[in-house]
């Protein structure tokens, strides 16, 4: 088949038989009236699945060249100087908080015991690495229809433990980042943005319009294939600060002190001829480990498909907005029996879901069975209020978590909340059939 050809013209023509190969066998058919509306899924073309093929054939498996250009590429797009690719949106929230327990940061160094405020309505890998770690997530009610934190409750939070705040930007609706930072601020807190569903949303600070993300000391984004761009699995941990950078790749590559990377021995040239702790004089630096770190390294492979989506990703975030703009407006003439979304002042969301609250006299769980019966995919605002679920068992009525008031909000979430979809390969029938179906179930 490559007889008489170079690599580089066998890669070509294996290269042009994928691009055949989507035009052939993988385009999606057209939307039809009745056809299945799911509330996410993957947007892609030959392009992605070319630079999957042209990864593969290089076999370097881990991270690799598409991984130095997605880093570089994603951090203009955010404008942020640093990013560390991992194989998670969950991985990247564990790095990104355990680079705070780093004794790097010496006084401001989270420890065991300490606090990290956050929100119960949400989903639980933003939780999850402060409990493990140790620390105490203390949780505060949140907003309808914003559906993110109550700020008005910040200060009620806030004790002598407080170290940090940890929450998210609930389907691509910003939280009150201005209240939240100049909270941060006045009390010298750490602020990690969970971006995971709201890549590409926009909050305005100070008259500029900044990438959420992007505001806090660590933003965290995920890559999984119902998400604002994906490559499978796959997520970033960005920041504007070189050391908290340093320690954010550190955890990342094993805790390992050395920052060469795959495949590159002694890039700092002082490989063999340093004292680290109470090593022998002169240990291999590329087995230095300075944290108790991990490897959440994500793939080439992966990377290779994120380079493509990212191409794309302006024009995913304008169709989720109007895919938004369209529902609500069709919806507006049933506000008398639900409760529509609005965006918190200040932002231009990038939007991963349409949240609907049902009023007093709508019964959640009736109305989302004859919009699942009428085949459109609902979904719940994720764990409703997470202090409520069986993980809590065993640590409930103990110090393990501190509750702020008595989370009403969260609660009425979790009874009348759900949300569909808005991705950007919805078409505007798709839009208008599930406003009918919502209207017509009410």
């Amino acid at each position: 088949m490559f007889e008489g050809k170079t690599k580089e013209e066998a890669n070509k023509e294996i290269l042009e038989s994928v691009r055949a190969y989507y035009a052939k066998f993988m385009q999606k058919p057209a939307y039809k009236d009745g056809d299945r509306i799911s509330y996410a899924s993957r947007v892609f073309d030959e392009k992605e699945m070319m630079n999957l093929a042209d990864s593969m054939l290089e076999f370097w498996l881990t991270s690799g060249r598409y991984t130095e250009q997605f880093e570089r590429q994603f951090g203009e797009y955010l404008g942020t100087p640093f990013v560390s690719l991992v194989n998670s949106g969950s991985s990247a929230n564990l790095c990104a908080f355990m680079a705070l327990t780093s004794p790097l940061l010496k006084d401001r160094q989270v420890k065991r015991g300490d606090e990290v405020i956050t929100v119960a309505c949400g989903f639980p890998t933003t939780v999850t690495p402060v409990l493990q770690y140790g620390a105490v997530p203390v949780f505060v009610d949140v907003t309808i229809p914003q559906y993110n934190i109550d700020v008005t409750q910040l200060e009620a939070a806030l004790s002598p433990k407080t170290k940090a705040v940890m929450i998210a930007h609930t389907l691509g609706n910003p939280f009150d980042l201005k209240a939240v930072k100049d909270f941060c601020t006045k009390h010298n807190l750490w602020l990690i943005e969970d971006n995971c569903d709201a890549l590409g949303s926009e909050y305005m600070i100070a008259g500029k319009p900044c990438k959420t993300g992007t505001v806090g000391d660590i933003g965290t984004s995920s890559f999984y294939p119902p998400h604002h761009m994906t490559m499978g699995e796959g997520g970033a941990v960005y920041t504007c600060n070189p050391l908290l950078h340093k320690i954010i790749r550190s955890m990342r590559d094993w805790g390992r002190d050395c920052i060469c990377p795959s495949g590159v021995d002694n890039l700092c040239r002082h490989r063999f001829d340093k004292q680290y702790g109470t090593l022998p004089f002169g240990y291999d630096h590329k087995y230095t480990y300075s944290h108790f770190g991990y490897n959440l390294k994500a793939t080439d492979m992966q990377a290779a498909v994120g380079c493509a989506q990212l191409e794309k990703f302006p024009s995913f975030v304008e169709r989720r907005r109007h895919n938004f703009d369209r529902l609500h407006a069709a919806l507006e003439c049933v506000q008398d029996k639900l409760i529509l979304p609005e965006p918190v002042a200040n932002s231009n969301p990038s939007w991963f879901g349409f949240l609907i609250t049902c009023k007093e006299g709508t019964d959640r769980t009736e109305l989302v069975r004859k919009i699942e019966a009428a085949n459109i995919q609902t979904r719940a605002l994720f764990a409703g209020n997470l202090t409520r679920h069986p993980c809590f068992d065993q640590i409930r009525g103990t110090d393990a978590y501190r509750v702020v008031g008595d989370l009403s909000v969260t609660d009425r979430i979790m009874k009348d909340t759900f949300w569909v979809g808005v991705y950007p390969g919805m078409t505007d029938a798709m839009i208008d059939r599930m406003a009918t179906v919502i209207k017509a179930s009410v």
